[in-house]
């Protein structure tokens, strides 16, 4: 079987590189990270003028197909850089809920204001004690009339903050942990009632906390049929979070490619930290975990674009995000561990790649989670 990219591909990862090295240096990303938005408006414009913001989508969406190997291709170098636009967020999860759930009239509204970068999305999908659970959803709708009142509140919303739209999961029917019941509503992100509560992560990006009080939406808010978006809600995260190992894995790519440069010019002893075996076979470790976390989330990738089932799909899914958490705790360990003290000043991009990644182990499920996950599957 031939693994080795396409050459659209290729193009796809040439194009991110060259934009890494000409407007992502580390300092540069400090500069972003401390602007009050956290993010670069120049930036989101440039991904949607290479068309990168149609990558997730498919061709007759507008977009350029949809494939979850273009993804990686793309996340993998967006993780070296920790390109922290909200592209995972709007693209990604909101705008495949978007494409998945939404009438023609939605998607002709929305999409293409996604994908030429105008409109940003965010995604309320878990609240206080739902842990990993997309069905522990409290948020309540009540119906008045042709119109929706949602009241309830959101956690860890990526890219809250900066949101014109928001994507919130909330409960027409049953309580709370039943499959049924499930609904989903794109509202206003400036409506009545929406209190958002935004607030830096510890990796750099932006996330918020959202109180809908009496929000009133109408009909046409909302996506996809009435209590029954679950399906919907966990193919996006799967995608989601798909993206993310592939993040991590480029990032986990930059921790050993630094890591290692570093032990060839400290000197300890009179000797390069390179020259102890004792080191060597530790930076050894550092890039058979970064391979085989390469190796399984590219198999994930091209089972999403396969024609199996959507629990198989699923199981691979997990089986990826599971390997790569393991690979994020010994690769992230080492790097710091091997670049001491110095591995975790603010001073040293090794300090916030090992922040980024400790993130992406936790977000849509860590380690523990996606294995029991696997196994029940």
């Amino acid at each position: 079987m031939d693994f080795s990219f396409s050459e659209e591909q290729q193009m796809l990862q040439e194009s991110v590189q060259k934009f890494v090295q000409r407007h992502y240096s580390f300092e540069a990303r400090r500069a972003i990270v401390a602007s009050e938005a956290g993010y670069s408006p120049q930036h989101w414009d440039l991904f949607a003028e290479l068309g990168w913001l149609m990558v997730p989508f498919r061709e007759e969406d507008g977009g350029f197909g949809a494939r979850a190997t273009d993804l990686m291709v793309l996340m993998e170098a967006f993780g070296h850089a920790m390109v922290v636009e909200p592209f995972i967020p709007t693209a990604v999860l909101g705008g495949g809920l978007i494409a998945a759930l939404g009438s023609a009239a939605q998607k002709d509204a929305m999409l293409g204001k996604i994908m030429e970068g105008s409109v940003q999305i965010a995604a309320g999908l878990y609240e206080e004690g739902s842990r990993f659970n997309l069905t522990n959803v409290q948020t309540r709708v009540q119906s008045r009339g042709e119109d929706y009142v949602l009241d309830g509140s959101k956690i860890l919303v990526l890219n809250g903050s900066n949101a014109d739209q928001l994507l919130v999961s909330a409960r027409t029917a049953g309580e709370p942990c039943d499959a049924e019941g499930i609904s989903l509503f794109l509202i206003d992100a400036n409506s009545a009632g929406v209190h958002r509560y935004g607030y830096p992560t510890v990796d750099g990006h932006r996330a918020a906390q959202i109180r809908l009080d009496g929000v009133k939406v109408p009909a046409s808010a909302l996506l996809g049929p009435v209590g029954g978006c679950l399906p919907a809600l966990e193919q996006a995260v799967d995608r989601a979070a798909l993206c993310l190992s592939a993040e991590a894995v480029g990032a986990m790519d930059a921790l050993l490619q630094k890591t290692v440069e570093y032990s060839k010019t400290r000197k300890q002893f009179g000797a390069p930290l390179s020259a102890f075996q004792a080191l060597q076979h530790r930076m050894a470790n550092m890039f058979i975990e970064c391979q085989l976390a390469r190796s399984i989330v590219l198999m994930a990738a091209m089972k999403l674009d396969s024609d199996i089932g959507a629990a198989e799909k699923a199981k691979a899914v997990s089986a990826a995000k599971s390997r790569v958490g393991r690979a994020i705790r010994l690769v992230g360990q080492e790097a710091v561990q091997l670049h001491g003290g110095i591995g975790i000043t603010d001073e040293l991009d090794v300090g916030h790649l090992f922040k980024r990644i400790t993130a992406i182990e936790t977000l849509f499920g860590n380690t523990d989670f996606h294995t029991r996950r696997f196994a029940s599957l």
